[in-house]
């Protein structure tokens, strides 16, 4: 009977043990879940984020939440050299991201089969910034539209279009997502020819409004980032990344050596190189806003012992001719 006795009272204080545990979890949880959602609340007013409903709200609170943990975690650790932020993407699935940014649209990739013009190239300069040259226009946002591929072809456009005129104009995305076709492209500026975020039909009387002729296209020699090198240093260049990792969809700051494949999905534009704190990087402007990473620009590192580069951005490079 004792025993008996005993063993009840030793389940008793086991529920009463694991009753006052839980019950302190849950006080020290409170603080933190509280501070979550003061931290989506004040999110939302940063970036102008408007639900339209309270469940699509708290939906979307959960995500922001898992990957502001995510973000937490990453930048804790430190070792990595570059860092995360809860950006305009962080209540977004990885999924959801992927589905609405990274639809990559380019040629299959192939060895180089036609002139390298910058193939006799021996000496390139340590750095290259091409904002400074005053060859690359200001940041843009492609919004919720997979056209990726018209940025970077536009900006490498641009590039050209300055160096061979002396202008920098900005040139339209929207007239190669409507009325891109075989042949010569005639490119509109963007202010005869403004981007919408879709798919529409292409307008004669606008694109009738020239602001820069492209002549064709030259690839630069795949897998080689000596060769990306060469022409990165000569223009300003299309290429095409693995961009689908929650690491590039929440980038923040750094020279990014993030986790990263080699199916490209995402089209940006290489406007320069350099190298900090003995990393050699690529600086890369994306078309996701100002508010995204380093004010629209992501760094990533170049040299790595991959012939396809970080990302695959040695695979898929080309530039215009004018």
């Amino acid at each position: 009977m004792a025993v008996l006795i005993n063993s009840k009272l030793f389940f008793l204080a086991s529920i009463f043990i694991l009753g006052s545990l839980a019950s302190q979890a849950m006080a020290r949880s409170a603080p933190h879940e509280a501070a979550m959602r003061l931290r989506h609340e004040q999110w939302m007013a940063r970036f102008g984020r408007v639900y339209r409903s309270s469940n699509e709200k708290e939906a979307r609170y959960q995500i922001f939440k898992d990957n502001a943990a995510l973000v937490d975690s990453f930048n804790a650790a430190g070792d990595k050299p570059y860092k995360l932020g809860t950006n305009q993407f962080a209540d977004l699935t990885n999924e959801e991201f992927r589905a609405t940014r990274n639809r990559f649209k380019g040629h299959m990739c192939s060895a180089q089969q036609g002139p390298f013009r910058y193939e006799n190239v021996t000496a390139v300069p340590t750095t290259m910034d091409w904002r400074k040259k005053g060859a690359v226009t200001p940041i843009k946002d492609q919004g919720q539209c997979g056209s990726c591929w018209a940025f970077s072809a536009v900006g490498a456009m641009e590039g050209i279009t300055q160096l061979s005129t002396g202008k920098l104009v900005s040139l339209s995305e929207q007239e190669l997502v409507d009325c891109d076709t075989k042949g010569e492209d005639q490119g509109c500026s963007e202010s005869n020819y403004p981007y919408s975020a879709a798919d529409g039909s292409c307008s004669a009387s606008k694109e009738g409004n020239h602001a820069a002729t492209i002549k064709g296209y030259e690839d630069v020699p795949t897998n080689s980032e000596s060769a990306l090198l060469k022409a990165v240093a000569s223009q300003p260049i299309s290429v095409a990344i693995d961009a689908g990792d929650s690491s590039f969809q929440l980038y923040e700051s750094g020279i990014f050596t993030g986790e990263c494949g080699t199916e490209l999905d995402h089209g940006v534009t290489a406007v320069g190189y350099g190298e900090s704190g003995g990393m050699k990087y690529w600086l890369i402007k994306n078309s996701w806003g100002a508010q995204w990473g380093e004010e629209g620009y992501i760094r990533m590192q170049r040299d790595i012992p991959a012939k396809e580069g970080i990302c695959g951005i040695a695979m898929q490079a080309s530039y215009p001719t004018a």
